[in-house]
């Protein structure tokens, strides 16, 4: 198992797959390239935004932060939710997609808490990541990753510019989720201890 060091320390990269994930992207088993270095189908891409939204989105707005078209996306996207992966909202006017958060947030908590990680380096890393939310904040001179993708529509920017804000506020909202379960482990780091750990008393 890849220690959870890969999840919450390269805020660069904006979404790690894990060893099952890969093999679902391809198809099949893992491929003999490094999947770190094969570069992302358009599915790949709707799969990691879709992954880490922080809000249901419709499939438009998947597809334009994905830089893939509409209707592959939404053929992916649904492919996802017979999957299990995301779930499907249609009572508003525009059908959304969203993972299932709790899910993904206890099973994030249990790896961190079984990963070489201590509290120490949990702590560490919680200041780290405020730090960089604070200076984003400062740079953009915003409060959320909302309003930096407001940035983009209100100013005029190159593209490369409005790609490196795409890309800051995904990994923003990334951010803000991997605080809230580096806190809860924190918290909560006696109660998830593994059974071993607490001299096998825990059934």
């Amino acid at each position: 198992m890849a220690r959870s060091v890969l999840v919450i320390d390269q805020v660069s990269v904006t979404y790690i797959t894990t060893k099952y994930e890969r093999c679902s992207m391809t198809g099949g088993e893992s491929s003999s390239e490094d999947p770190m270095e094969r570069q992302p189908t358009g599915e790949d891409r709707v799969r990691m935004v879709a992954r880490q939204v922080s809000e249901p989105r419709t499939a438009n707005w998947i597809a334009s932060e994905a830089d893939w078209s509409h209707g592959p996306t939404k053929r992916a996207l649904e492919r996802l939710v017979d999957d299990g992966i995301l779930h499907r909202d249609d009572t508003g006017a525009h059908t959304t997609y969203f993972p299932d958060y709790r899910l993904q947030s206890i099973k994030e908590t249990i790896r961190l808490r079984d990963s070489d990680h201590t509290v120490e380096d949990l702590t560490q890393r919680l200041t780290e990541m405020n730090a960089q939310i604070r200076g984003w904040k400062n740079e953009f001179d915003v409060e959320s990753p909302n309003q930096l993708r407001g940035t983009i529509a209100d100013q005029v920017l190159d593209a490369t510019e409005v790609d490196r804000r795409r890309k800051i506020a995904r990994e923003w909202e990334q951010l803000q989720r991997r605080i809230e379960i580096v806190e809860f482990a924190i918290r909560e780091w006696e109660f998830l201890a593994p059974a071993t750990e607490c001299g096998g008393s825990r059934r």
